[in-house]
């Protein structure tokens, strides 16, 4: 039974979905925003765990910025620290929404198929809604990816960082992490904290970012040049962080040399405020991990310098997107996005090549550079899938064009 039906369905409720919303309904698009607020960041993030992203990088944005981190901070007395902690952001969404996307439909969608109208959703109650546009703002759902040597391991063995939801459950255990990002240190600090003992394996050397151990005295110039040439969304290192902050021209390279740049903005590396809290963490690096296997009730790891056993194993190994694995997408819609190693090629208004499917959060990468993996991405999202929309609904809708000319604002 088709219940309601809207220009525009967004599929998820976390900082892009809900900036897309707000833009969308700013510029009276008929919209429907459905999903549960901030659950990504709510389920699958340590509690505990703070942003990486500094301050000026983590507003939702909305059209008016009246919504803003800052009038969030002012008006519930939070500390503007340079990395706001987790609970606080995930407070901070909700507000967010509560304020920008009051009609939020807490139902989740449960499949996308093409539809007389464009799109026809399906939702978990069984009700179907009807769209002329669909933007799929899943995030990292889906993304986790786990190396080849644990498959078929039990879950009471081996977790993904991202189901690592409360370090407390591994007091009194020996759990090893694996990886050397962000992720990877914070989880093994936090479970070191919460009375764990820990083992950080990894393949090369933990790189800090502006170890707090080294940072100059105060009024140090070479400190504060290095400051003042960090860009704004504080992606990558210098100049490469400047390349991430202008997505359109991203856009127009090479896929291979887009693909390099991001992967230099988003290689493995961990904040400098982490490495004090390190020190009870036994950091293993240079090892390789050749297999692993359950015995009695353990998790024993072949390295290349021996075998390891532990109780439990935390995979902190980043994530692949893939939007074959989102689940929602019928594969009759799959088969008509043209995709690059699991990403969706798109048009500078995050759109796919199926006419109306707009792609917005980490599914955009491919397309845009690191920009999209991050908060501070958000509004730029929000902005050409509203632009996109609001002249589809005042002319029929033209077909995709697979390059169009670069917008003169990002």
């Amino acid at each position: 039974m088709i219940t309601d039906s809207c220009d525009v369905a967004i599929v998820g409720a976390g900082p892009y979905g809900l900036a897309t919303a707000a833009h969308l309904k700013s510029a009276r698009v008929p919209t429907r925003a459905f999903g549960d607020t901030m659950a990504f960041w709510r389920k699958n993030m340590p509690s505990g765990m703070k942003l990486r992203s500094p301050w000026r990088a983590s507003h939702i944005i909305d059209p008016d910025r009246a919504h803003s981190l800052d009038i969030f901070a002012d008006t519930h007395g939070i500390e503007r620290t340079e990395n706001l902690s987790l609970v606080d952001f995930v407070r901070y969404g909700e507000w967010f929404q509560k304020r920008a996307v009051p009609d939020l439909d807490s139902r989740m969608v449960v499949s996308v198929t093409a539809g007389p109208r464009g799109f026809r959703l399906t939702l978990n109650d069984g009700c179907v809604v009807e769209a002329t546009r669909i933007v799929m703002a899943m995030g990292l759902t889906n993304q986790a990816y786990s190396p080849p040597e644990f498959a078929g391991l039990p879950s009471e063995l081996v977790s993904h960082s991202s189901a690592m939801v409360t370090p407390g459950d591994f007091r009194d255990r020996h759990v090893a992490v694996i990886g050397r990002g962000q992720s990877a240190v914070e989880s093994a600090v936090l479970l070191n904290e919460a009375g764990a003992q820990v083992d950080l394996i990894c393949r090369g050397n933990v790189r800090w970012l502006g170890e707090e151990a080294a940072r100059p005295r105060h009024g140090d110039l070479l400190w504060h040049l290095r400051e003042a040439l960090q860009a704004p969304s504080g992606i990558g290192p210098f100049p490469y962080n400047w390349a991430a902050d202008i997505p359109d021209v991203l856009y127009r390279l090479p896929p291979e040399l887009r693909k390099r740049v991001a992967a230099l903005c988003l290689r493995a590396a961990a904040s400098g405020w982490l490495q004090p809290r390190a020190k009870g963490v036994r950091i293993n690096a240079g090892r390789t991990i050749s297999a692993a296997k359950e015995k009695g009730g353990c998790i024993a790891l072949q390295l290349d310098n021996g075998t390891a056993e532990y109780d439990h194993v935390v995979l902190s190994t980043g994530y692949q997107i893939d939007i074959t694995r989102l689940g929602v997408l019928a594969p009759e819609l799959l088969s008509r996005v043209k995709q690059r190693t699991g990403c969706p090629v798109l048009s500078t208004q995050f759109e796919s090549s199926v006419p109306g499917l707009h792609f917005v959060g980490c599914s955009a990468v491919g397309s845009f550079g690191p920009l999209p993996r991050f908060v501070a991405g958000c509004g730029l999202a929000a902005r050409r899938v509203t632009e996109a929309a609001a002249a589809g609904a005042r002319r029929p809708f033209r077909r995709h064009v697979t390059r169009p000319a670069i917008e003169s604002k990002s």
